[in-house]
């Protein structure tokens, strides 16, 4: 399993925004589906966010309109830009890489977080984001 280097998390009053990073080890990259998981304490992973290498974006119904996943293919690197966080926000959040092209609609359709997670090979290590009142 590769690892993937992610950057940023924290603590966020309510309402409040934080932007997550992660970058690749090579180029090969720029040509994968991408993506963010998260997970709760005592709740299942969550696939919440995809995007691919052209740009087309998928999100899960609880992040729709709040969060926004981009890329920068020459740097290697995806974001997610998370706003108007909300406590049941908080969690780990995982970058993620599929060694393909594609990201299938199915990934953000359903909860089956764990069973789309078994489809990306590569990981970061968790960031850890809180929200406060």
């Amino acid at each position: 399993q590769v690892q993937l280097k992610e950057s940023g998390g924290g603590s966020v009053k309510v309402g409040g925004s934080l932007r997550l990073s992660c970058q690749a080890p090579d180029n090969r990259y720029a040509r994968y589906c991408l993506g963010w998981f998260r997970q709760a304490p005592g709740k299942a992973r969550e696939a919440i966010a995809f995007i691919e290498h052209d740009g087309d974006t998928l999100y899960a119904e609880p992040v729709k309109g709040r969060f926004i996943v981009v890329r920068d293919n020459a740097e290697r690197t995806w974001s997610l830009q998370m706003n108007k966080l909300a406590p049941e926000d908080a969690g780990a959040y995982f970058c993620a890489a599929r060694q393909y092209m594609a990201c299938y609609h199915r990934y953000v359709e359903g909860d089956e977080g764990d069973k789309v997670a078994s489809e990306f090979e590569s990981w970061g290590k968790g960031l850890q984001v809180a929200v406060v009142s």
